[in-house]
């Protein structure tokens, strides 16, 4: 049984989001409070797994953890792209007019701001996350009180469904990273599928260094999927660079890691992997 750590409890998108990466084996989801937790967990027992959220379609990046996984000794091994679709969720028997207050991670309550603009006599609270806020429902049998959640935790958790569906953008997708001890990471994918990869440099502090660095990449046929900047704390308007690159040809893309070593300070690979799918 693969145990896999995640922020957040049963019925989180983190957890829904494991689930479907392991499809068909089975896992046990361990509880973390934060996201740093996630880390500590993994590197108290190397044998765990971990998940973290990386970057959602509205709400952007999660900047915290692209340090998080820099300063770790994780690699990821995959990604899963997650359709975000929220629920009202209330204790059985409750209705939309006995609502008052209505609790969910800050993320969530952005995501659902129209929806929740249309009933200004609920009173808004943010909470550790969105699972946990129907937990709570739950445990203290609090009427009055919706959680948005995901449709899965409200199950898990017995509440009613009075509403779901209602986020503002219905492309709303949040790119969840996978993780693993570097051993585990060199074993689990096979060198053929691999087809994407995610590095970490910085540059030197020079006219037009950045983008030599990308016309290296490019010539060697890698797609920059993503690049994110993070200021070096400490060094004045230097920063790091985080970038995502897929391409076809594995030997190519060691190629260009190799002639644009020369061009950065502090590479790391942060993992290589396959493309993940992402559900509609």
């Amino acid at each position: 049984m693969k145990k896999v750590a995640i922020q957040g409890v049963a019925g989180a998108y983190h957890d829904i989001a494991a689930r479907a990466f392991f499809e068909g084996e089975e896992i046990e989801i361990i509880d973390c409070k934060t996201f740093k937790d996630v880390f500590t967990t993994m590197r108290k027992d190397n044998s765990i797994f971990g998940i973290i959220a990386i970057e959602n379609t509205i709400a952007g990046s999660l900047l915290q953890n692209h340090n998080l996984l820099r300063e770790s000794d994780t690699s990821i091994i995959g990604e899963f792209k997650q359709r975000i679709s929220h629920s009202l969720a209330v204790l059985p028997g409750q209705k939309m007019e006995d609502i008052k207050e209505v609790h969910s991670h800050p993320i969530a309550l952005m995501q659902c701001e129209d929806f929740l603009n249309g009933h200004p006599d609920w009173k808004v609270v943010e909470s550790e996350d969105t699972a946990l806020s129907a937990k709570a429902i739950r445990d203290g049998q609090i009427k009055g009180r919706a959680a948005i959640c995901s449709e899965f935790a409200a199950k898990i958790y017995g509440l009613d469904i009075l509403e779901k569906g209602f986020e503002t953008n219905k492309r709303n997708f949040t790119r969840f990273l996978i993780l693993a001890d570097r051993w585990t990471a060199e074993q689990y994918n096979d060198f053929s599928d691999i087809k994407k990869s995610s590095i970490v440099f910085t540059t030197p502090h020079e006219e037009g260094a950045l983008s030599q660095v990308l016309s290296v990449l490019s010539y060697y046929h890698n797609n920059l999927t993503k690049i994110q900047s993070l200021p070096i704390v400490g060094h004045e308007w230097e920063y790091l660079f985080f970038v995502d690159l897929t391409f076809d040809e594995y030997m190519k893309y060691k190629q260009s890691l190799d002639a644009i070593r020369p061009l950065t300070k502090n590479l790391r690979v942060l993992g290589e992997y396959k493309i993940g799918r992402q559900q509609l």
